[in-house]
């Protein structure tokens, strides 16, 4: 009997997610736990693995990428040898076309990165040539091939003119954003709609103030520093922060509470988000258990979570059940902004800048190392009061890392 393929939920709140494209193809045997098709849900794009084996049929009816879809959806069958789903068989590819297809290697595929068959020669064209000439990112190359678009055209709208997703997305449409201008709308992925739900949601519910303060960061941008010259795996600032504020929210619970069904919620575990900026927008990968991690663990798994977030890789429930975030602005020349809180925490810290200034210590003027840190709460959960001897606090764990960051 047939088992039906159906459209999973990548979230808790998931009603509908957005279909990216078959990984495999109608009639390949499939094993249990190979990737079947790429689906993006609210906060990430998966590849979702078959639970069964079998053969792949995919029916006429079965989304195209780009699709929007609904939880449980059939979008795909698996049989046994011989089993009939009862549509009609797609028509076979001749002769000529299958020796088409064994004429480019997969190496060469991957240098000319075209779809295969339409490369009638073992050696690269011109066109080839140029292809790697030019920049795009894998994401960009993937939605290209899915929706037939030729990125090689295209001009490219990241640093240095690398093609992005968004690129291609918006040729697809018709839109350049190389020449797009005030008047034109720039159309929306899915991603970026989820993300603009959760904040206007986020805008209407959370009762927000932000406190900002400075920070004398000598003794931590020190301590960094011995890191570096030690040739060890070196934490980043943000780093430092989590695991502080990790410890500044063991003595200001309300700091690390949520708000669900009208009533404040104290959090049992400290999971600190890290906010993460990807083509994609704004992602926020979780480290959980933060006070009983040391640093270096910290470290390895914040890096890890931040380089699947920008290569698309995070799954949705890396990006759940965070009770506090730290979003790091400081690589921007940045000195103090109003970060927005996630929805059902209670607070944010944002980082700005490490700035050598002069500071007046006694009689005497030094120079010391100042960052300005920005403090978002919800005010149903904490009075200004509670949250400014919660930053209170984070400043002295600051100043004075050595003995916060010994787990």
């Amino acid at each position: 009997m047939a088992v039906e393929i159906t459209i999973p939920r990548l979230g808790w709140n998931m009603e509908e997610g957005v279909f990216i494209g078959w990984l495999k193809q109608d009639g390949d045997t499939i094993r249990a736990g190979e990737s079947l098709f790429t689906l993006e849900g609210e906060k990430a794009t998966e590849d979702i693995e078959c639970l069964d084996t079998g053969i792949l049929r995919i029916p006429p009816t079965a989304p195209k990428p780009g699709d929007k879809v609904s939880v449980g959806t059939v979008i795909g069958y698996l049989v046994r040898e011989g089993e009939s789903i009862g549509w009609a068989e797609p028509s076979k590819p001749t002769e000529s076309h299958q020796e088409r297809r064994l004429t480019l290697t997969s190496t060469q595929r991957k240098q000319v990165d075209v779809p295969v068959g339409l490369a009638d020669s073992t050696h690269p064209t011109d066109s080839a040539r140029s292809t790697r000439m030019k920049a795009a990112s894998p994401r960009a190359r993937r939605a290209a091939r899915e929706l037939g678009i030729d990125w090689t055209k295209l001009v490219g709208g990241g640093r240095t003119g690398r093609i992005l997703e968004r690129d291609v997305r918006a040729a697809a449409q018709g839109v350049s954003y190389s020449t797009l201008k005030a008047s034109h709308a720039v159309p929306l992925t899915a991603r970026r709609q989820t993300i603009a739900a959760r904040l206007q949601g986020a805008a209407r519910s959370v009762v927000p103030v932000t406190l900002t303060t400075t920070a004398d960061v000598t003794n931590l941008v020190n301590l960094r520093n011995q890191f570096k010259s030690s040739g060890e795996f070196v934490p980043t600032y943000t780093d430092f922060f989590a695991k502080l504020a990790a410890a500044a929210l063991g003595a200001h619970p309300l700091l690390n509470a949520s708000w669900a069904d009208d009533q404040i919620v104290l959090n049992e575990g400290i999971h600190v988000g890290i906010a993460v900026d990807t083509e994609a927008g704004l992602l926020v990968p979780v480290v959980r258990d933060v006070p009983r991690l040391g640093l270096r663990q910290i470290a390895a798994i914040a890096r890890d979570l931040t380089q699947r977030a920008r290569l698309g890789k995070l799954k949705a429930a890396e990006m759940e059940g965070g009770t506090f975030t730290v979003t790091n602005l400081g690589n921007y020349g940045i000195d103090a902004f109003t970060p927005i809180i996630n929805p059902g925490q209670c607070a944010i810290l944002g980082i700005g800048r490490i700035l050598r200034q002069p500071v007046v210590h006694g009689d005497t003027a030094v120079i010391r190392e100042q960052v300005t840190l920005s403090l978002t709460f919800d005010h149903r959960i904490v009075d200004g009061a509670p949250a400014a001897r919660f930053l209170q606090a984070l400043v002295r764990l600051v100043e004075n890392p050595g003995p916060a960051l010994v787990t």
